[in-house]
């Protein structure tokens, strides 16, 4: 039993991961968060972000049947997953919105 929830919750990350837009397409923003926000993210926001992702991830699937007869799966999955998703893994650190930081380090080669 152990190994099946484990190998489900292997598979639910992986998709997730795969199904986010990523760092390369996310919108540019222009925050400066301060080191506590920073702290305060990678501790706890994140870490609640993440658990939010499965567990919608899990609502979505249970209610995937329901709201694709309502004509709104997509919705319910934008709300329940990928709102989450961006917020955890596209979100600059200490940032409030989603999005990459303006101030990135860019290769000169990649312009």
């Amino acid at each position: 039993m152990k190994h099946r929830i484990r190998t489900s919750t292997i598979a639910v990350l992986v998709l997730l991961l795969a199904i986010t837009a990523g760092p390369t397409q996310a919108q540019r923003i222009e925050e400066k968060p301060t080191a506590l926000a920073m702290v305060g993210d990678a501790f706890l926001a994140r870490p609640l972000l993440l658990g939010a992702t499965v567990v919608g991830s899990v609502v979505h699937t249970v209610a995937l049947p329901f709201s694709a007869i309502g004509g709104n799966a997509d919705e319910v999955g934008d709300t329940l997953v990928v709102g989450p998703a961006k917020a955890t893994f596209v979100r600059c650190l200490g940032c409030t919105v989603s999005g990459r930081n303006i101030n990135e380090v860019v290769n000169p080669d990649d312009d």
